[in-house]
């Protein structure tokens, strides 16, 4: 017998997916409601329910209608097919679904296929101890919790990249199309490559409202919904109505055209592949005149269903199905309330269980046979649990590169350049799971090297002043964080490796993404079917000591205490202080698991202290003693502290005033390079144990940091520690401007002079004694300041200041 064709199913087909669809509805509602009686053996009572009813049943049913043509489309079609579910509250949903197909069960064994397995399916759902109501780490198939609205397009895109058969359904609700994140992830078309890229079929799903609102898109006249979409680049196809089945026959057709049109554009770009679409013409702003070549528009389905479908039409005399009031739990005093028990044994009555399931609980086979096999069922797909899939990075070796160090500060180097002729090879060697993620700025951040390799990914007209833009690039570049960070985090979670740079005062723009993430990597480390995946990685630069230029705007480098925040076993904040401990760091978290790392480094040109395999040693103590530097191998008088490359080098400028006027105080200095080694053993799996630290920064002398973000972050990181009362921290002060880079730092009381003036106020026999010594320091800092106003830029003998050598 032949395949039965995808765009026309046969009357026998819509009633078995009809029935699936109810059986997915009867599920759903379940999990909202039931602790017991899942088959409703016997009449339901107000035992039978939960006593917190939590979930939401709003968009489920429509869900529930998409994923089972969805699945049928991946069974006859054979489609590598992952669904991303959208709307925050389709929990209930996907669980649903995923069990139907098995799925559920066998990464669940006590779940089981029977009435005893839909019990505990029903009792676990938002209950004390169970699972939350969003499409959660804990549910098979997903990639996007759905928690925060906003991220389910990028996460797609994201999961698509690199990946030229996979296919990634993502359903949309209308309140998520409202978020900017969304708004902005619609420009998916100008950098997926049909070549080298998977597939996303956008399915914007409108029922109408949010939680109390109507939603936007729902209320546009259908004229102007459809010509925004086509302006962004995609072809609607719409699916609307409440009658099942219409809609069944209706939505297979969408699906068949879709897909059939999604075929024609992967054919043509891969059996022809398209030059770069170099546009003479344009116009000195870039502008290509209307007929320019153009990247073809993808199809997208707009599927329009009522809000609440198949659930209560009327509670309590007001209208529920078709508005706001189905968002959540259409009926809300089950247990106290006989009317509304009444009706909730109707509507569960009303999917026909008996017609789904067996007497034993189990689904019927004919039913079962709708889903996929094995890992074609979206559920189970590997793409979802990308650690499956995931492959170490071939990385070249980070020494090659190194800059030659022959005394310590007397050289310069612009450490992100040499990082970025590394991440050149990084690429070269990574061709199929390595991208580089930025706003704009890989050049201005000076990892412009890695275009000797790779180009922008781009699929709109080129022009003859464009700057390496090709369909094939590797550098995904676009003005908005979220949707970078969107994007790295789908190919992460897809089983891939990713970087992502960006000026340190707007990485504060993906904090709650962030906090996303980082739940997401907490809770798959207690889920045992979950694999790990690789680090999301950060390169912070531009920062707030070298933001002469922009300004206040562009100096805030609180986005380390954000991820300080995190759990321990996840978030990691590197400082490294030049050029080759860039490399060893950069080389670490590209090898590292299931982290959130920062590294904090800066593009201008900076001093060298370290050969590499000093500095490799010092990356890997994570913090260390600069004998060098010091002026004594004992007990010392005073320490400088310092992380972060400018302030290393205002506390090596420091400890040579002190050498120069004091030569007779014993001084330490201890670089931090990985700023978790603050802690305790207790607090972070990188922490130093208490001995270790007070070998390092004494037990009761003081201590004088120089760091490159709020003081209060080191307060935090060492309050517990013996020593801490005589910790004083000098760092970012909200004082900025538009100023010279030493004008800044005196801003902020971080500079040379001021540490000095804080060592001779900490040492106690110094208080007195050097008065007028602290007095000239005070002096020379006023002269600085006036130097700038005069001539507009740094004393030469404080910008060209070296590390003398003694």
């Amino acid at each position: 017998m032949s395949e039965p064709n995808l765009s026309a199913p046969s009357d026998d087909e819509v009633e078995l997916l009809d029935r699936w669809w109810r059986a997915a509805n009867y599920l759903s509602v379940g999990q909202i409601y039931l602790l017991d009686n899942p088959l409703l053996e016997v009449p339901l009572s107000a035992e039978h329910v939960k006593p917190r009813l939590l979930g939401h049943w709003g968009t489920t049913a429509g869900q529930n209608f998409l994923y089972a043509h969805l699945s049928r489309a991946v069974r006859l079609r054979d489609l590598d097919a992952i669904y991303v579910c959208g709307p925050g509250h389709g929990g209930p949903a996907v669980v649903a679904n995923t069990y139907l197909e098995g799925t559920y069960s066998e990464v669940y064994p006590h779940i089981g296929q029977d009435a005893e397995g839909l019990r505990r399916l029903f009792r676990q759902f938002s209950f004390p101890g169970g699972i939350p109501s969003h499409a959660a780490p804990q549910t098979p198939g997903s990639i996007n919790e759905g928690g925060e609205l906003g991220y389910s397009l990028m996460h797609a895109t994201g999961a698509v990249l690199d990946s030229p058969e996979a296919v990634a359904f993502c359903v949309i609700g209308d309140g998520e199309a409202e978020t900017g994140p969304l708004a902005t992830s619609w420009h998916a078309p100008a950098f997926l490559d049909p070549v080298r890229d998977g597939t996303v079929v956008p399915i914007l799903h409108l029922n109408g409202y949010k939680i109390a609102n109507p939603a936007v898109l729902a209320r546009l006249p259908e004229e102007q919904l459809l010509s925004l979409i086509r302006g962004w680049g995609w072809e609607p196809v719409v699916v609307a109505g409440d009658d099942p089945a219409t809609m069944h026959r209706d939505l297979a057709a969408a699906l068949g055209r879709v897909l059939d049109r999604v075929d024609e554009i992967r054919r043509e770009a891969r059996e022809h592949p398209p030059a770069v679409p170099v546009d003479a013409t344009a116009r000195l702003d870039g502008a290509v005149p209307d007929g320019g070549p153009r990247p073809p528009a993808w199809p997208m389905i707009v599927f329009r269903s009522p809000k609440g479908w198949t659930g209560p039409r009327t509670v309590d005399g007001q209208q529920v199905e078709g508005t706001f009031r189905a968002h959540q739990v259409p009926l809300s005093e089950v247990r106290t309330d006989p009317e509304h028990l009444r009706q909730l044994d109707a509507w569960l009555r009303s999917y026909r269980a008996e017609e789904l399931f067996d007497e034993a609980g189990a689904l019927r086979p004919e039913l079962r046979a709708l889903a996929p096999e094995g890992d074609r069922r979206m559920g189970a797909n590997p793409r979802t649990n990308g650690g499956l899939l995931l492959r170490p990075l071939e990385l070249p070796d980070f020494r090659e590169h190194g800059v030659r160090v022959a005394s310590p500060g007397t050289t310069t180097s612009s450490a992100t350049t040499v990082l970025g002729q590394w991440l050149r090879d990084v690429m070269r060697a990574n061709p199929d799971r390595f991208r580089l993620f930025g706003p704009d700025e890989t050049a201005s951040n000076r990892l412009q090297a890695v275009f000797e390799e790779t180009d922008r990914a781009w699929q709109q007209p080129v022009v003859a002043t464009d700057d390496h833009l090709a369909p094939g690039g590797r550098v995904m570049e676009v003005l908005s964080e979220h949707l970078l960070q969107g994007w790295l985090e789908g190919y992460l979670l897809t089983g891939r490796h990713g970087l992502m740079s960006s000026y340190e005062a707007f990485a504060h723009i993906v904090d709650s993404m962030v906090n996303q993430h980082a739940k997401w990597l907490h809770d798959i480390e207690r889920i045992p079917w979950r694999r790990e995946i690789a680090s999301l990685n950060y390169l912070i630069t531009s920062h707030v000591w070298r933001q002469d230029h922009n300004g206040s705007s562009h100096q805030d480098p609180g986005f380390m205490d954000h991820v300080v925040n995190k759990k321990a076993e996840i978030a990691r904040v590197y400082l490294p202080p030049d050029a080759n401990s860039l490399l060893a760091v950069a080389d670490h978290v590209l090898r590292s698991r299931q982290s959130i790392n920062v590294i904090v480094a800066g593009k201008q040109q900076q001093l060298d202290y370290l050969s590499m395999d000093e500095a490799i040693a010092h990356v890997t103590r994570g913090l260390g003693i600069w004998e060098w530097a010091s002026t004594t191998d004992g007990e010392p008088d005073v320490v400088l502290g310092c992380a972060g490359e400018v302030p290393t080098m205002e506390a090596l400028a420091a400890a040579d005033l002190l050498r120069q006027h004091l030569p007779d105080l014993k001084v330490r200095l201890v670089n931090v390079v990985d700023l978790m080694r603050l802690e305790s053993p207790a607090q972070h799996p990188h922490g130093l144990d208490d001995a270790e630290f007070d070998a390092l920064f004494t037990a009761d002398k003081p201590v004088v940091f120089a760091f490159h973000g709020y003081p209060t972050l080191v307060h935090r990181l060492t309050y517990q520690r013996s020593n801490h009362a005589q910790f004083h921290v000098h760092g970012y002060i909200e004082e900025g401007t538009t100023t010279t880079p030493f004008d800044m730092v005196m801003l902020n009381r971080l500079d040379r002079f001021t540490l000095a003036m804080d060592v001779i106020d900490r040492v106690p026999f110094l208080r007195s004694s050097q008065a007028a010594l602290r007095q000239r320091f005070a002096d020379a800092r006023l002269a600085a300041r006036a130097y700038t106003r005069e001539h507009g830029e740094d004393d030469p003998a404080i910008s060209g200041w070296t590390w003398p050598g003694h």
